[in-house]
């Protein structure tokens, strides 16, 4: 039977927190539950004190000072914290549904299998949330990949360099990982993002470990969205936006440069890169650095980030 410590970030989800809590308590796989509490300015850490003094598998940590650190280095403290042979992730105003770690209990099975995804539906909490979420990302009801996949395929895919369309990132909800293929390769979160952490995370987890798709086709947990989902307070494209997509991109190209000899992947990312980095540069200095980057490889036309003249 696997073994699974399933990793809670808590930050100010007093309202949602006892759910996703018990989602994760149904399994018979799941040994524990870690709530790694990030200084909430709501009565979380007193729900989170209440949970691990009723029930044996959840335990309570916080950083060694107490304070707020962010979702990346609170998730790095559930995993240091944990002892489960398997690691799965689930963000506190989220919940797992009860065939979550189905595909996992045979692909496992398989010793090279390093982590397995799937799919995650949406659960609109607010009317807010839901405009603002359908406002950026449209109608989506899953989130998932387009077709089964496993090994380099999903770094690739991941990174848009397959001949199909491999789809949209997996969640972090949906993956579970063998702990031993993290301390292997030495993979954390990177402290720096404050967004994107975690697709940053998912596509150094998909170059090093060997990663298969289970449940691809129907969602495996729900994601809450609300008034509060961080990822859909910024306006695409806006400067917020371009900063913080060279942030993710630049933290992907620095680890390529010692860790990846695929030379379309390396490619791919330092041209990400460069865009974005052009595009927090303002005025006639934007312009000319440009028109060079086009000059020196036409390709950077056909990054993520699209120039047009209202860019300028």
């Amino acid at each position: 039977m696997l073994n699974i410590s399933v990793i809670i970030p808590v930050y100010n989800a007093s309202e949602f927190l006892e759910k996703s809590v018990a989602s994760a308590m149904q399994f018979e796989e799941v040994k524990e539950i870690i709530l790694a509490e990030d200084q909430s300015t709501d009565n979380s850490l007193e729900i989170c004190r209440k949970l691990a003094s009723q029930h044996s598998k959840i335990k309570l940590f916080q950083h060694p000072d107490q304070g707020n650190h962010g979702a990346a280095a609170t998730r790095n403290l559930g995993i240091e914290k944990s002892s489960g042979t398997f690691i799965a992730f689930l963000d506190a105003d989220d919940y797992y549904l009860p065939n979550r770690f189905d595909a996992e209990k045979k692909a496992f099975n398989d010793q090279q299998i390093d982590g397995v995804f799937g799919a995650v539906g949406i659960e609109y909490l607010t009317e807010k949330g839901k405009q603002e979420f359908q406002s950026k990302f449209n109608d989506v009801s899953l989130t998932t990949v387009n077709y089964p996949a496993e090994g380099k395929e999903v770094f690739k895919g991941l990174l848009g360099l397959t001949s199909k369309n491999f789809g949209t990132f997996f969640h972090l909800n949906a993956l579970t990982v063998r702990k031993s293929a993290l301390q292997k390769n030495h993979l954390k979160f990177n402290e720096v993002l404050r967004v994107h952490q975690d697709s940053d995370f998912i596509i150094k987890l998909a170059y090093h470990c060997y990663l298969k798709s289970g449940i691809i086709d129907k969602a495996t947990g729900v994601r809450g969205i609300h008034d509060d989902n961080r990822i859909t307070k910024i306006i695409k494209y806006s400067p917020q936006y371009n900063e913080r997509q060279f942030l993710f991109w630049n933290s992907l190209y620095e680890w390529s440069k010692k860790n990846i000899s695929d030379p379309d992947a390396k490619q791919h990312i330092s041209l990400q890169k460069k865009a974005f980095e052009l595009s927090v540069k303002k005025g006639f200095s934007k312009m000319t650095t440009l028109f060079g980057a086009i000059l020196k490889d036409p390709k950077i036309l056909k990054t993520k980030y699209r120039f047009t003249y209202t860019h300028l």
